[in-house]
């Protein structure tokens, strides 16, 4: 099957594939960590590839016996100095660093929490030396479009139908998660060796970035977004439909050969042919038909869920089944005395830059590589613990009040735009916290934190010394005030924050808000009580409007950013 090299374009792609590689000793200012070192029980025994997003390398975790791949959050913008820690090049550079590095965190405790065959699975995610990591299965197998290359012939409809089945099947449970893909591809579907198909990439630090820095602003394949993707616009935004029309883009590319035209193409004088048109005959008409409607032009014309594409293809829904844990998730084989080198490694996640933000992972063909000798016991834990197991009900896992801004960042609305500029992402204990809030809306703005011992969750502001929490659209509001400062009070860790911007003042005493001197509490305990039996269809520490004439509208926007704190 003659397919074009460039049929998946990715904007702005900065990585290259490359085959797995021992490496030298990282010098000041390199991306790339030696061989042999330790990150907590796991000891990096290759480099799997590396581009403009992160490093991925092949690691063998002591604990499990078992080899993994082990993804940095190392942007092309960043650079490690001595040591292992990392920081960035120029000051300019900290805000993208830091979106980056909050979405990669998010996104792999996204992952962790599902337990699908068709989805990567994340082992365990930490946050430290100024970074992020993730470790995940190491995977067998080849992409979508590497199996469509190899075949003499164009896929028939059965062999299309049962790969859409598992991918459809894994796109429902992350969509009744409120979570969307958004950038499906023939390169970010794996076909493992048992023939199930995986979904990469979710890409999520890619489009932090680029809210936070112009520079990258496009991050997408142009080729399989829908035009939603491309700017935020009245009546287009992004949903199940999204990722529908990029997954029968894919199909688009298994039986056409090539993907359909750029959706800003398609704007003015639509050149898309349906393949009902094309194909008939060749393909059953409501196949064809319904991979065309999924292609439509207009978010509102497709199918809005996957149970509807369902309907359409008519494929069934899959009887519930436990899931299967990928091939490469067994025990390696004993360790050996000395690292090996990885044998046969057959591909590497193309245009790793752009394509490997947060679930970019490494797949090799042959047998596994040798496992590094044992040097002792793992180092300490990382400050964030590992995931609850993901077959455990939500209401019976730790209370996490890290995940707890995470929920009130991704219940905000996207038309509200809040940034923030914090003075020093990095401080010494006993240092002042400082940042600056700019909202698009005018609205009122609260601030709460998670210091880094993760037991202190706080609103910041409003407080006891300060309650004009008003802002102006396009404000800048300078925080914390004179009279009230946040010092970096430590011990040495990651402190999280999340800003709400609200249209309408807000109510959190729902929440457990305790009023404190000057900080309000909620206090973990009662926190983790009240989450447990919350019911509520929006978060339960963003509050809730609160206005003296009806109707109150609770929408809000938000952003988050982190601050680690040093020994003096």
């Amino acid at each position: 099957m003659n397919l074009p090299p460039d049929d998946d374009l990715t904007v702005l792609s900065t990585g290259n594939a490359s085959g797995a590689q021992p490496v030298s000793p990282a010098h000041e200012g390199g991306h790339v960590l030696p061989v042999g070192t330790r990150l907590d029980e796991f000891e990096l025994t290759a480099v799997l590839g590396e581009g403009g997003f992160g490093v991925v390398y092949l690691a063998y975790d002591h604990l499990l016996e078992r080899q993994v791949a082990l993804k940095e959050y190392m942007p092309s913008f960043a650079r490690r100095g001595t040591g292992i820690h990392v920081g960035v090049h120029s000051a300019q550079n900290a805000d993208s660093f830091e979106a980056g590095r909050r979405s990669f965190v998010n996104e792999a405790r996204l992952l962790a929490k599902f337990d699908h065959p068709s989805l990567v699975k994340v082992y365990r995610f930490w946050e430290g030396n100024g970074t992020a990591y993730m470790v995940m299965p190491y995977y067998r197998g080849q992409t979508l479009k590497q199996v469509l290359q190899s075949r003499p012939e164009r896929p028939d409809e059965a062999w299309l139908k049962t790969l859409l089945a598992p991918l459809l099947d894994a796109l429902e449970t992350i969509h009744q998660d409120h979570c969307f893909h958004r950038d499906i591809a023939p390169d970010n579907i794996l076909m493992l060796e048992d023939g199930r198909p995986v979904l990469l990439d979710f890409g999520a630090a890619r489009r932090a970035v680029g809210a936070a820095n112009q520079a990258f602003t496009v991050i997408l394949k142009q080729n399989y977004a829908p035009i939603e993707q491309y700017a935020e616009m009245p009546g287009m935004s992004q949903g199940a439909w999204t990722d529908l029309y990029a997954l029968a883009s894919v199909m688009h590319y298994a039986i056409e050969g090539t993907p359909p035209p750029p959706a800003m193409s398609r704007m003015m004088s639509d050149p898309y042919v349906p393949l009902a048109t094309r194909h008939a005959g060749k393909f059953s008409l409501g196949f064809l038909q319904a991979l065309d409607q999924a292609l439509a032009f207009k978010p509102g014309d497709r199918p809005q869920s996957v149970a509807a594409m369902r309907t359409l293809l008519d494929i069934d829904a899959p009887a519930p089944a436990a899931a299967a844990v990928p091939a490469a998730a067994g025990p390696a084989p004993p360790a050996p005395p000395a690292a090996g080198k990885p044998r046969r490694l057959v591909w590497v996640l193309g245009g790793l830059g752009a394509a490997g933000a947060a679930a970019a992972l490494l797949f090799g063909a042959g047998r596994d590589a040798p496992a590094p000798a044992n040097h002792g016991a793992a180092s300490a834990k990382p400050a964030v613990p590992a995931p609850a197991a993901p077959t455990a009900p939500a209401a019976d896992a730790p209370f996490d009040p890290v995940a707890a801004l995470d929920a009130v960042l991704a219940g905000a609305d996207p038309e509200r735009q809040v940034t923030v500029r914090v003075k020093n992402h990095r401080v010494r204990i006993g240092e002042d916290i400082r940042f600056a809030i700019t909202a698009s809306h005018a609205g009122y703005v609260y601030v709460e934190m998670v210091s880094s011992n993760r037991t202190d969750f706080n609103m910041v502001f409003p407080n006891a010394l300060d309650r004009d929490n008003r802002i102006r659209a396009g404000q800048t509001l300078d925080l914390p005030r004179r009279t009230w400062p946040i010092g970096a009070a430590g011990p040495a860790g990651t402190d999280h924050f999340v800003v709400i911007v609200s249209d309408t003042p807000r109510d959190f005493r729902g929440a457990g808000l305790v009023k404190g001197e000057p900080f309000g509490m909620f206090p973990v305990a009662q926190a983790a009580q009240l989450q447990r039996g919350y019911r509520g269809a929006t978060a339960l520490f963003a509050g809730v409007p609160s206005c003296e004439d009806a109707p109150c509208p609770g929408t809000y926007g938000a952003a988050s950013f982190v601050i680690d704190e040093a020994a003096p």
